[in-house]
Parts: C-alpha cells; structure tokens; sequence
C-alpha cells in the first residue's frame, strides 16, 4: 500500500505541516491505523476511503483518534487532486463526526470549507499564566482552548511548559495576538495530551482562531501566520457558521508500506 507525506500551509518543502496519507481499499482496524500514526509519528496520519461520490476520511495522531484535522485533509485533498481524480476540482470528505467537507481545487489553492468553533469565553486563569510564563488577556473555549495575547512577539517567543499545559482544558490549545508584516494575525498551537508537544500548523484551531480575529478586526478575510519553527499561512475565509480555509501543499515522499 502506497503512503504519500505531504508539506501542508506551504509552498516550500521542509516548511508548514507534515501529514501522511494512506488511501485504503476498505478500513484496517483501528489498532493498525494508530499503529501506523504511531510509526509515522507525525501530528496526525490521514486514512481515505472511497465511498458515496466522495471519500470517508479519518484521521490519527500518535495518541489516538481525532474528530476533525485541517492539515490532513488539505494534504488529503492534495493527494486526491494529484493521485487518484486529476480530472476534478471537487471532492467531498465524509467524517463520522463533523458531517461533510467540500474540498475544492483553486487557482490560489486548496479550498477546505469547515464548520466553525464556538468562541465562549471564559476566564483567565494563573493557570494559563504559569503554562504559558505571561498572562493571555482573553481565553476562550470550545473543542481547543484560544489564548489572547497583545502582541505578536509574546506568541513568537513563547516556551511554554509542557507539564503546565497539561493541566489547561482543551484538546489544542492555541494561543494568537494580532499580525504584522502583512498577516491579521499570528498563532501557535500546543496539544500535549495527543503527543505533540507543539503542532506546526493547524488548520482545525484556525476555525477558532479566524472567527475571533474576523469578529474584532470586522473584516471576514483573514490572512493568518502559523509561528512554529516550520511556520505556515493559511487564508480564512469566515462566514457565519463556515470557516474556508485556502492552502497549498508540496509532496516529500510516497513510500511503500510493507504491511503485515
């Protein structure tokens, strides 16, 4: 069975996020598929399988089993667009929990339309502080927890403790302050309890991220930095209950897996 890795929210190899992908015939079990995560060791490795018109997609960390990744599904859809349907510009994913995602190939990139996180606030806590070594001036919690800070700087140079982090509710935990040099915003996301101490670039949190930003800058394009070492840009696109989100995406690899 092929295994295609894929560079997400990149144009640059080497750069964005790092995803396999593994389009199957019909589903291995759940241990096999963890176990292949787990030997890929990336944040997430996404499995496809073709059905109704579409694919049914889901995705592993080295953890477990995800609901939703946005990475993996760009570098997803750029395996089908490349591999397998070269002669659509459409594709849906079927997920068993956040229903149907339209994919769709533009001149400008791929096109992800994905349902969007809820923005409840909640307080700050010295929790937060002692996780992240300064204090957010907002924090918000839906699926991922979001920490505001004030300035960009705040979130490029974070160091974060990852025991601390551990201790904050949330399944990623990002954290993001307004943009410079051209972007609206600038993010980083953080998911220890998944085994990955921090994820390069996160298309799922940006349906946090985006709406938070769309809402207080009150504009509905948002050009986001991801501000891992690897680093990424994503746009958001935010309307009221959908986050588009536009990326590109190299190819690094496509392996043979030799399967027991």
């Amino acid at each position: 069975m092929k295994q295609y890795i894929v560079d997400a929210f990149t144009n640059e190899l080497f750069k964005g996020n790092q995803a396999a992908v593994c389009v199957l015939e019909k589903w291995f079990s759940d241990e096999m598929m963890l176990n292949i995560a787990q030997e890929n060791n990336f944040s997430e490795t996404a499995f496809l399988v073709k059905s109704r018109a579409g694919y049914d997609i889901r995705w592993f960390t080295p953890a477990s089993e995800i609901d939703f990744c946005g990475h993996a599904t760009l570098a997803a859809s750029f395996v089908i667009f490349n591999f397998y349907e070269r002669d659509i510009k459409e594709v849906v994913f079927h997920t068993k929990q956040k229903g149907d995602f339209f994919i769709h190939c533009t001149d400008n990139g791929i096109r992800m339309d994905f349902p969007s996180f809820k923005l409840n606030k909640i307080p700050v806590t010295d929790d937060m502080e002692a996780a992240f070594g300064t204090k957010p001036s907002e924090a918000y919690l839906d699926r991922d927890l979001l920490c505001v800070f004030d300035n960009a700087d705040s979130v490029k140079n974070m160091s974060p403790s990852i025991p601390e982090l551990k201790k904050l509710k949330g399944l990623c935990i990002g954290v993001t302050a307004q943009g410079n040099n051209g972007f609206d915003c600038i993010s980083r996301v953080f998911a220890p309890e998944l085994n990955v101490p921090e994820d390069p670039v996160t298309g799922s949190t940006h349906c946090m991220i985006a709406p938070y930003w769309a809402k207080r800058l009150g504009k509905n394009i948002i050009n986001a930095f991801q501000a891992s070492s690897r680093s990424g840009t994503l746009l958001c696109e935010v309307s009221a209950n959908t986050v588009s989100i536009t990326g590109n995406a190299v190819l690094f690899s496509i392996a043979e897996l030799n399967l027991p």
